[in-house]
């Protein structure tokens, strides 16, 4: 007689989970048939509705264990067939489901491609893409009001293919416009003046366009180029005193940029000798003493370009100029002197950083 744990076995039933499950239906009937017990008539129509029929015979004692067991084990084994063939037809349904995926996601995928190779030879998503690349470029990435942006991306096409903006242009850009002027637009704005005047300098010899072209040269974060620009000038040959000073006070502006002071200060006291009653070699000179610590002659060239024409506006924006170049304990050195100067007129330094 086989013990508990083989009694699956010995009913030819260990294919069926619920024969090794404590307390399941077909465990119960096993352990009742095999300690005598009688079978309940619904266990007895539960057997016949799983189709184990054998079991079923045998509980009524209607056919020996040895025919028991023939009839048993040939409904396993047909139990296995079918059990094996379920999942066959189960795996096989897995992957068709599999690949009918693989074939709507290719799809998904070679429709997605199409519409983007479609959009990538679209002229409007041609254009839109160049326009997205030229403000980035020209670093314009706010928004743009849709009744500037015609006026803005011809502005950036013309810049970007070498060319100046027009005056209205220039104008619009430093006021209604100056929103969209951004840092680097505004060296590419200055490029393109600078390479004009060159052009017009080699072309006509005038000094002016020299002086013009060192400006923006300036503007444009090209001190070096201006330098050499205005090394170039034969000032010997400068007979007005107007065109003489001009060039000595750009200069003096270019040394400054490149932080030459000593020969900053000659040109721009060079330039004050030549015209004393124009105010811009004054506020060159208050710039530089400034940057070079001797902040109470930088105030009183400043002072002098005040009384020579220069606004109050103009030696505030100069100030902040010199603030931004300055290191953080010069930074604090100018703060101070100009609060303890004038602190009604400097309180604005307290802003700056």
């Amino acid at each position: 007689m086989p013990n508990l744990t083989t009694i699956a076995q010995y009913y030819f039933v260990d294919d069926l989970p619920g024969a090794s499950i404590p307390s399941s239906r077909l465990r119960n009937i096993l352990e009742s048939m095999q300690s005598g017990r009688s079978i309940s008539s619904q266990s007895l129509g539960w057997l016949q509705a799983q189709g184990l029929n054998a079991l079923y015979q045998l509980s009524q004692n209607r056919q020996p264990y040895e025919k028991f067991a023939s009839d048993a084990k040939s409904e396993r084994s047909d139990r296995r067939l079918i059990a094996t063939a379920r999942r066959e037809a189960e795996g096989a349904a897995r992957r068709a489901t599999i690949l009918e995926e693989e074939k709507r996601q290719a799809a998904y995928w070679a429709q997605r491609d199409a519409e983007r190779l479609a959009r990538k030879s679209d002229p409007k998503h041609i254009a839109k893409m160049k326009n997205r690349e030229l403000r980035a470029r020209y670093g314009i990435d706010l928004f743009i009001e849709p009744h500037d942006f015609p006026r803005v991306m011809a502005m950036l096409r013309k810049l970007d293919c070498g060319n100046r903006l027009s005056d209205d242009d220039s104008v619009w850009l430093a006021t209604s416009g100056r929103e969209y002027f951004s840092a680097e637009l505004r060296r590419a704005f200055h490029q393109r003046e600078a390479e004009y005047f060159l052009a017009e300098y080699k072309q006509t010899g005038d000094p002016w366009n020299a002086v013009n072209a060192s400006s923006h040269y300036r503007k444009c974060d090209a001190p070096g180029k201006a330098n050499d620009l205005l090394d170039s000038i034969p000032v010997q040959r400068l007979k007005v005193a107007k065109i003489q000073a001009a060039v000595a006070t750009t200069h003096g502006g270019v040394k400054r940029d490149l932080r030459c002071f000593d020969e900053a200060l000659l040109l721009g006291t060079k330039a004050h000798a030549i015209t004393p009653e124009n105010f811009r070699p004054c506020t060159l000179l208050g710039a530089v003493n400034f940057e070079r610590g001797n902040y109470a002659e930088g105030r009183d060239w400043y002072a002098k370009a005040v009384e020579r024409g220069a606004t109050e506006r103009n030696v505030e924006d100069d100030l902040r100029g010199v603030l931004l170049r300055a290191n953080k304990l010069q930074r604090q050195e100018i703060k101070a002197f100009l609060i303890a100067d004038d602190p009604i007129r400097f309180k604005w330094v307290l802003g700056e950083r």
